[in-house]
C-alpha cells in the first residue's frame, strides 16, 4: 500500500501466499452494494486513520464447502462497512483455481481445514494470489469484529491503491502534456544540471545544435550548447551557468552564435533561468532560445531599404542629412568647403503624362545612373523623391570646382535617352550652395540649394546657379498666386475633397481621406503640393491644419446625420503642426468643439517627420492616442524607420508610400520592402493601406501580400463633399483616373 497515510494492520495471521489476478467473470459470485454507514476510522499505535471507501467493489473470494457456514460469513460481510462488495463463493481449492483464472481478488476467505485438505497445503496446491490478503478462518475466528477489522484494511488498501493510480496517470497526462508542449513551440529548450550536463532537449533544440537528446544527455553543457560572441568571435559566458550560480533569469549577450555539432554556426537569442525544487535550492536551470539568423538579416535588408530609394537604389534624405553632417565636419577640420548640387529635371511630368510611369521611373533610374557615373567615388548622389536628386561634393577647394561638376553632370543628363522604342530629351536645372559660404545647418543648405534651382527654373531652365542670400526674399515666387495665400482663410477660398479607401475583399469603402485644396479666385483649384509648402514657410500651416480638423469633422457629422455609416476620415499633420508643443491639447479642443467622436478620426503623420527626432516623436503620438484618435504613419516604407521605432511608436495604420508601389517588377527592392512592411504590419497587428494604387497590377499585388485595404486613382480621385456623399450612399459610382497628378 502506498500514500502518506498510515496503513492499516490486519490481524495476526500466518504466511499470506498470493496468485495472479484476473478479470471477475465466474459464475457463482454474489454481489453485496451495501454502501459504508459512515466514515470509517482505523485504530492504529500512531493514532486514528480516515478511509475512505473505495470506488469499484471490493472483491472477495470465499471457499467453504459448508453452505450454512458461508451464509453465516456472507451474512457477516454483508452487514461490514467497506462495501459495495462482491462476493464469490466456491466449494474446493479446485473450484478455487478455476474462479482464480478468470477474476481479480483482493481477499481470500479460506475454510481452515478444507475435507482431505489443510490450509498449509494451499500453496502447493497452487492457490497464488498476487496482491490478494488470503486468510483461513474456522468457527473460532468468524467474530464479526475481526472480520469488520479486516475489511476495513482492504477496503482501505484498494482505496489507497486507487488513489495511487489516479495520481499516476494525472503525472503521466500532466508529463505528457509537457513533453507535447515542449515539442511543439518554436523556441528551443534545454536543460542542465548544476554540474553543468545537460539533461534534456525538445525537438527545436536538437534541431538548432544539431544533437539528439539521446547523444546530448550527460555531455557538457559547453560541447552542446557553444556559444561566441559574434561580433568579437570570443568565448561567451554560458547564461546557464550565470542564472545558476547568480540564482536569476539571465540573457544571452548580443549578436550571440552558437556553433552546431556540424561546425556550422547560427545566430541566437534569448535567456536562461535557474530551475528550484521544492525548497527552493537550485538543481539546475533551463536556457530558451530560437534562431534569429533570418531576422537578423531583414533587420539589416530593412535598415538599407530605409537609407536608400527604392526605385533608384540611390541614398534618400536621412543618409543625404547623416553624410552631409559628416562632411561639413571633416571640412571644417581640413580647412575645406561641401558643396551641395540641387538638380531637378525640367518637364519630367510631361514624360510621365505622356507615355505613363512605367516609362518615367525608367527614365529616373538611367538619369541616376549618368548621376552616378559622373562623379567622384568619395561624392554621394541622393534621390529625394519625384525627379529630384542631390549631390554631395565634400571637401572641395573652391566653389568653382562645384560649378565644372555641374557643367558635365548638364552635359551628360542632356543626351539623349532610348527607353522602350522611344527617343527622350531630358534636361535639368542645378542649384548649387556652398558651405561655409551660404550656412552651417545641413538643412539650411539643402533648402538654399533648393532655392538656388528654381531660380534657374525662372530663368529657363536647363543651366545651374549659385544661391545668393538675396533670393530669400522672393524664394517662393514661383508658387502660384502665393502673394494672394494668406487671405485664403478668410475669404473661405480653402475646400476639402475626400479620396476614398477600399476594402480589396468586399470593394466597400472603409475610410476616406480629406485633402485640402485652394480654391483661388485667380488661379482655380490649386492642389496641396503647390501651396502648403509655401503656407508653412509663410506661417500659415496651423491655421489650414486647424480649419481641415474641423472641417472634416464636421463633415463626418453630416454624414452620419443624412443617415450614412460612419467611416474613419483620414486628416494629414503637417511638420509644422507635429512640432507644435500644444499639438494634442488643440486636437482635443477642436473634437470637442465640434462634437466629433475621436474614434471615427484618422491623424497621419509622414514617416520623415517622425524620424526628425525618434524619441520627441514618440511622446507626441502618445499623447495625441490619449485624446482617442487613431494613427498613421504616411507615406511608410524606406525613408529610415527602424524596428524599434515601430515598436513604440502606438499608431494603428501603415500607409505604404507608393513610389514603392510604382516599382514592384518581381526582384526588385520595392517589392521587397512591401512584403516585409506587411509581414512586420500583422506581427505588430498594425493595419497597412497601399496608397497611390494606379494600376489593376498593383492591387492584385496588394492582395497578393495580404494588404486588405488601397487607395489611389485607380480606385477613386478625391472628391468634392457632395460627390463622396453620393459615393458613399451609394449612388454614384468612383470617378477613377488611373494617374494620380504629381500633386495631389
Amino acid at each position: 500500500m502506498h500514500g502518506n497515510r498510515a496503513t492499516p494492520r490486519p490481524p495476526q495471521t500466518a504466511a499470506l501466499p498470493v496468485a495472479t489476478p484476473v478479470a471477475p467473470t465466474h459464475a457463482g459470485q454474489h454481489d453485496s452494494h451495501a454502501q459504508p454507514r459512515d466514515l470509517q476510522t482505523w485504530e492504529d499505535d500512531g493514532g486514528s486513520v480516515q478511509i475512505t471507501a473505495p470506488a469499484a467493489p471490493v472483491s472477495i473470494l470465499l471457499i467453504e464447502p459448508d453452505p450454512a457456514k458461508a451464509a453465516h460469513i456472507l451474512e457477516l460481510i454483508t452487514e461490514s462497512p467497506g462495501g459495495p462488495f462482491r462476493i464469490g463463493q466456491v466449494a474446493t481449492l479446485l473450484d478455487a483455481q478455476a474462479y482464480l483464472c478468470d477474476n481479480d481478488v483482493d481477499m481470500v476467505l479460506c475454510n481452515r481445514m478444507l475435507p482431505g485438505e489443510s490450509f498449509d497445503a494451499h500453496e502447493q496446491a497452487g492457490l497464488n494470489v498476487t496482491g490478494a490478503l488470503v486468510l483461513p478462518v474456522d468457527d473460532t475466528r468468524l467474530e464479526h469484529d475481526w472480520l469488520r477489522a479486516v475489511l476495513r484494511y482492504i477496503a482501505a488498501r484498494r482505496a489507497a491503491d486507487e488513489r495511487l493510480h489516479a495520481v499516476e496517470e494525472a503525472l503521466f497526462e500532466e508529463k505528457e502534456r509537457a513533453q507535447v508542449t515542449l515539442d511543439s513551440i518554436g523556441d528551443a529548450v534545454l536543460v542542465t544540471d548544476t554540474q553543468g550536463r545537460v539533461t534534456y532537449l525538445n525537438r527545436t533544440a536538437e534541431t538548432l545544435t544539431g544533437w539528439t537528446g539521446d547523444d546530448a544527455l550527460g555531455h557538457p553543457l559547453s560541447t552542446v550548447f557553444h556559444i561566441v560572441d559574434g561580433l568579437t568571435g570570443q568565448e561567451a559566458t554560458n547564461p546557464a551557468i550565470s542564472a545558476m550560480r547568480e540564482d536569476r533569469i539571465v540573457g544571452l549577450v548580443d549578436h550571440c552564435v552558437l556553433y552546431r555539432r556540424d561546425g556550422n554556426s547560427v545566430g541566437i537569442e534569448d535567456s536562461a533561468a535557474p530551475i528550484h525544487d521544492r525548497n527552493g535550492q537550485v538543481t539546475g536551470a533551463v536556457i530558451v532560445f530560437r534562431d534569429v539568423s533570418q531576422s537578423q538579416a531583414m533587420i539589416r535588408k530593412m535598415a538599407h531599404l530605409a537609407q536608400h530609394d527604392a526605385l533608384t537604389g540611390l541614398p534618400n534624405r536621412p543618409l543625404l542629412i547623416e553624410r552631409l553632417g559628416q562632411a561639413i565636419s571633416l571640412a571644417r577640420r581640413h580647412r575645406k568647403q561641401v558643396a551641395l548640387l540641387f538638380v531637378d529635371l525640367d518637364y519630367f511630368k510631361k514624360i510621365n503624362d505622356s507615355l505613363g510611369h512605367t516609362i518615367g521611373d525608367q527614365v529616373l533610374r538611367a538619369i541616376a545612373d549618368r548621376l552616378t557615373g559622373g562623379v567622384r567615388l568619395s561624392d554621394t548622389v541622393c534621390r529625394l523623391g519625384g525627379d529630384e536628386f542631390v549631390i554631395l561634393l565634400p571637401e572641395i577647394g573652391q566653389p568653382g570646382d562645384a560649378a565644372r561638376i555641374a557643367e558635365k553632370l548638364l552635359a551628360t543628363v542632356t543626351t539623349p535617352l532610348r527607353i522602350s522604342g522611344h527617343t527622350l530629351q531630358v534636361s535639368a536645372s542645378v542649384g548649387i550652395s556652398i558651405h561655409p559660404e551660404d550656412d552651417v545647418d545641413a538643412e539650411a543648405i539643402i533648402q538654399h540649394a533648393d532655392t538656388a534651382m528654381y531660380r534657374v527654373k525662372a530663368n529657363g531652365r536647363n543651366g545651374y546657379g549659385y544661391f545668393n542670400p538675396a533670393m530669400n526674399h522672393g524664394k517662393i515666387s514661383h508658387r502660384p498666386a502665393i502673394d494672394r495665400l494668406h487671405g485664403a482663410l478668410d475669404e473661405a477660398q480653402l475646400r476639402l475633397h475626400y479620396q476614398a479607401q477600399f476594402d480589396l475583399a468586399s470593394g466597400s469603402i472603409v475610410g476616406v481621406e480629406a485633402l485640402v485644396r485652394w480654391d483661388s479666385p485667380t488661379h482655380g483649384i490649386v492642389t496641396p503640393g503647390r501651396f502648403l509648402r509655401d503656407a508653412e514657410q509663410c506661417g500659415h500651416s496651423l491655421s489650414i491644419d486647424r480649419w481641415v480638423l474641423s472641417e472634416a469633422g464636421r463633415q463626418g457629422l453630416a454624414w452620419q446625420a443624412s443617415g450614412l455609416n460612419p467611416v474613419p476620415i483620414s486628416i494629414n499633420i503637417s511638420a509644422a503642426q507635429f512640432r507644435h508643443p500644444a499639438l494634442a491639447d488643440g486636437v482635443g479642443d477642436i473634437l470637442k468643439a465640434n462634437r466629433v467622436d475621436p474614434g471615427t478620426v484618422v491623424l497621419e503623420v509622414p514617416e520623415d517627420v517622425l524620424l526628425q527626432d525618434a524619441d520627441v516623436a514618440a511622446m507626441t503620438l502618445a499623447e495625441l492616442k490619449e485624446t482617442g484618435v487613431q494613427l498613421a504613419i504616411d507615406r511608410f516604407g524606406g525613408r529610415g524607420l527602424s524596428l524599434n521605432h515601430l515598436q513604440h511608436f502606438p499608431v494603428d495604420v501603415l500607409k505604404i508610400d507608393g513610389a514603392l508601389l510604382r516599382d514592384i517588377s518581381a526582384g526588385s527592392d520595392a517589392t521587397r520592402m512591401i512584403a516585409m512592411v506587411t509581414g512586420l504590419a500583422h506581427i505588430l497587428n498594425r493595419r497597412v493601406v497601399g496608397c497611390g494604387v494606379e494600376s489593376a497590377e498593383q492591387i492584385a499585388f496588394l492582395r497578393e501580400h495580404a494588404c486588405g485595404t488601397a487607395q489611389g486613382y485607380y480606385l477613386s480621385t478625391p472628391l468634392p463633399a457632395s460627390d463622396c456623399t453620393r459615393l458613399l450612399a451609394g449612388t454614384q459610382r468612383p470617378v477613377s483616373t488611373g494617374s494620380a497628378p504629381d500633386a495631389v
